[in-house]
């Protein structure tokens, strides 16, 4: 049962302006909002309209991450340290926002580091929020063992410990900065945690997704005649890929029974794609929650929200892992048995349209998948994050 506060507290929320990371922590500050809180929220201009959605009162805190043209670098060092640079021109924003009206209780997402460094100088507490897996017992270890073999990191863990002696956060190392943190709260299903059994459960709570479906929010409706419904969506940022499109237009158009929802993102003209066959709708952004709890399959990028929202809806998914830890959540997906991993190189008409047909006729995968997501919803999600972060403040 969540704590009776003796007043409305003061929340804020730092986040970094990834839409990945920014999506599956609104329903919990929409919900904290709700609940009568004075929820406060930092982060980049370029995010501030789905913030200022929630009912939080959006600070601006601009970041220098190449978020805008998706320019990331290949070099894991040369990637920690555009992270270490935007913790360092964000920290002063931040103490400008807050020194002067200090936060009972903060709220950060991985990526903003400077936020822990406000919490501790001002020794409030803070509860880190993950969109992604969180770390395991010798995770730390092993990571911090393979980056420091890498050219840049002894500079790169240099600059950073500079930066935490001059901050005035009270967790001084790096590797301790950078490990796990006090308290956090795992914003996606344990299934999808690797190495589940090795993670401390004292100070990481898995509470499931957050995507929840608002009743004011932007639908979708299931044509009349559509016999099955097959979602296409590779997230948000790595959506340049016309080639993969047209693949899927020859695999899917015209499929008998089908009805298919493309969605391409900002980077693709949907000009590139060529004539559109009549059972394809083709949008550069859709209400994907919305359509899930409607679809029949999925076809995914399998970055980390995706696959929660369709675990959540309890819809098979063909994952065409991108980058980063796709391809290890693809990996996961077909081990869970509800899903098919088909990499970009190999996802033809052919491919595609076999993925889909040994899916959708397999009676385990179906029963994997209801289960699963009977077990993401048992998790809590928004309304036990709350109640969590509550409990906190009393």
């Amino acid at each position: 049962m969540p704590s009776v506060l003796p007043r409305r507290a003061h929340i804020a929320m730092v986040g970094i302006p990834i839409v990945s990371h920014v999506l599956p922590s609104l329903e919990i500050i929409r919900e904290l909002v709700a609940r009568g809180h004075r929820v406060t929220y930092a982060n980049d201009p370029a995010v501030a309209d789905l913030i200022t959605s929630t009912g939080a009162e959006f600070v601006p805190c601009t970041s220098v991450l190449p978020v805008a043209d998706n320019n990331w670098p290949d070099d894991p060092i040369a990637t920690m340290g555009l992270f270490l640079d935007d913790a360092v021109q964000a920290l002063p924003q931040l103490r400008a926002a807050y020194d002067h009206d200090p936060a009972d209780l903060y709220l950060y997402d991985i990526g903003a580091y400077a936020a822990r460094a406000l919490a501790e100088s001002q020794a409030r507490p803070v509860m880190q929020l993950s969109p992604t897996f969180v770390g395991w017992d010798g995770y730390a270890q092993d990571v911090a063992a393979y980056l420091r073999q890498l050219p840049g990191a002894d500079a790169y863990q240099a600059k950073f410990a500079q930066w935490l002696a001059d901050c005035g956060a009270s967790t001084t190392g790096v590797d301790d900065f950078c490990g796990p943190p006090a308290r956090a709260l795992a914003l996606i299903t344990r299934a999808m945690q690797p190495y589940a059994d090795k993670v401390d459960t004292d100070t990481v709570t898995f509470v499931g997704p957050c995507f929840d479906l608002p009743a004011e929010a932007d639908g979708w409706t299931r044509p009349a005649d559509a016999e099955n419904v097959l979602l296409i969506s590779l997230g948000s940022a790595f959506t340049r890929q016309p080639e993969f499109y047209r693949q899927c237009l020859a695999a899917y158009g015209n499929l008998p029974g089908w009805h298919v929802v493309l969605t391409i993102g900002k980077y693709t003209d949907a000009r590139e794609l060529g004539d559109i066959p009549s059972n394809v709708e083709v949008h550069s952004w859709v209400p994907q929650r919305a359509i899930l709890e409607q679809a029949d399959a999925f076809v995914t990028h399998a970055g980390m929200g995706g696959c929660s929202e369709g675990l959540l809806a309890g819809v098979p998914m063909i994952a065409v892992p991108q980058a980063a830890d796709q391809f290890m959540n693809s990996d996961r997906l077909v081990e869970l048995g509800v899903a098919r991993r088909i990499d970009t190189a190999q996802a033809t008409a052919e491919t595609l349209r076999t993925a889909l047909n040994d899916l959708v006729t397999d009676a385990e995968v179906a029963r994997r998948s209801a289960q699963l997501r009977a077990d993401v919803r048992a998790e809590g999600g928004t309304s036990r994050a709350a109640d969590l972060i509550e409990n906190m403040l009393a």
